[in-house]
């Protein structure tokens, strides 16, 4: 009884605290890796960061991508953190095709290259092979994330 009262006290503390330092939290422990990677805690993550206090904007502009907190009071945005594109892109050339929970599906303009991004952690995976030109056709494809009946991500193309 004692160690389930602790299990939801942990995650109900853990699914309020910013993604990148639940990130640093799988470090802790054997059982907080395996709590912080169910896909049960990802999406009471998720919800509770969908108040507007915690939304944020992803810019990209030439060789930068930051992120801003939106301000819902005044229709502005705070100030940005700079975040690294983890992978070799040239100017001004990654696009955006979908997201879900925090992960970004992105096309490499200048090789079409799909890769799905984690900007929380700086991980990603190609989707496609780099000599996979012309994988996704801009204006004529569709990329859309989701997530299946077993709970698995899925990207429909």
């Amino acid at each position: 009884m004692a160690d389930l009262l602790v299990h939801t006290i942990v995650s109900e503390i853990l699914t309020r605290v910013p993604a990148q330092d639940v990130g640093r939290s799988k470090s802790v422990c054997k059982q907080w890796y395996a709590l912080l990677s169910t896909q049960d805690f990802v999406r009471i993550h998720c919800s509770r960061s969908l108040v507007s206090s915690n939304q944020r904007l992803l810019l990209i502009d030439d060789l930068t991508c930051s992120v801003h907190p939106i301000i819902f009071q005044s229709n502005d945005y705070g100030p940005s953190s700079i975040v690294t594109f983890p992978f070799h892109h040239q100017n001004n050339v990654v696009s955006i095709l979908s997201h879900l929970n925090g992960l970004l599906c992105v096309c490499l303009n200048h090789t079409y290259e799909l890769l799905l991004w984690n900007q929380t952690t700086i991980a990603f995976k190609r989707l496609s092979t780099p000599d996979s030109h012309g994988f996704y056709i801009n204006n004529l494809d569709a990329v859309v994330l989701y997530v299946d009946a077993d709970d698995d991500y899925k990207v429909l193309h």
